[in-house]
């Protein structure tokens, strides 16, 4: 669990490296400014990124996406006078596009981790979060220590993949672009288990019988706002409305809207 207590330091030193305001640099993104008077990729919109592949978090309703982040982003854009526009992709590209300016923000059930945080700059956390293990209801995987030597499907690019690779002795981890295509890999016996995120486990369990969460969680995290390096008014303004929403209660608004009101780890981490 080393790597556990990694990523929490990380989080809170994140956290408080954001909230300082001696930073210096701004976005070179480009010359268009918002009406809070910061630059972003598009006049009048803020692009986020995100892979819609991550109920309930982002995932597509007919031609839209939709969830947690999707409605965390339209409210920071309409606070900043702009309007949201999505750039949905595969995950391990949202990163990149942050960096090179295709993207304002990205936003996508995103864990503060070193490899991020040497190439984006972090939003002050939104939400807790945690790895969990998907197997079949007679698998003999009941713990993690029970992973080692197994074959564990990943989502490429994401903390489980990370996890996986880095603290399971002798696991062989297949990496697949979607989060579904892991579990499917589960179902059709191409792999022992899955490592992903609580909440959407839950629901890929919910809508798959025969799946389990198994009781212990891997990982206790946190999910935050990655913008480019150094476009410290975008962030700064970013953490602000962030910070208003846990007080004027719209993000637990959010939160009840897609999970029902339970937002306790370790209540969904079943």
């Amino acid at each position: 669990m080393k790597k556990v207590k990694k990523l929490l330091a990380l989080s809170a030193a994140a956290a408080m490296l954001m909230s300082m305001t001696g930073c210096s640099g701004s976005s070179e993104n480009s010359d268009n400014t918002g009406n809070a008077g910061i630059s972003t990729v598009s006049e009048g919109k803020l692009i986020w990124a995100t892979n819609a592949e991550f109920e309930p978090y982002e995932y597509r309703e007919g031609d839209n996406v939709v969830g947690i982040d999707a409605d965390i982003s339209a409210y920071i854009a309409e606070q900043l006078g702009l309007e949201a526009q999505c750039e949905d992709m595969a995950f391990d590209s949202i990163i990149a596009a942050v960096q090179s300016g295709k993207a304002d923000m990205g936003i996508a059930g995103m864990t503060i981790d070193e490899d991020r945080l040497e190439n984006v700059d972090f939003s002050t956390p939104y939400t807790d979060a945690g790895q969990v293990i998907i197997v079949k209801e007679d698998s003999p995987i009941k713990a993690p220590a029970d992973l080692a030597g197994k074959t564990i499907a990943v989502q490429s690019g994401t903390t489980g993949d990370t996890y996986a690779s880095e603290n399971v002795d002798g696991a062989k981890v297949d990496r697949y672009s979607k989060g579904a295509e892991a579990v499917m890999a589960v179902l059709q016996n191409k792999a022992d288990a899955v490592i992903i995120d609580n909440r959407p486990a839950n629901a890929y369990v919910e809508k798959n019988p025969g799946l389990i969460i198994l009781d212990e969680p891997l990982t206790v995290e946190q999910y935050a706002i990655a913008v480019k390096k150094g476009n410290t008014a975008l962030l700064s303004e970013i953490n602000r409305i962030l910070a208003e929403m846990e007080e004027n209660g719209k993000m637990d608004e959010i939160m009840a809207k897609y999970l029902g009101g339970n937002e306790d780890l370790t209540e969904t981490a079943e």
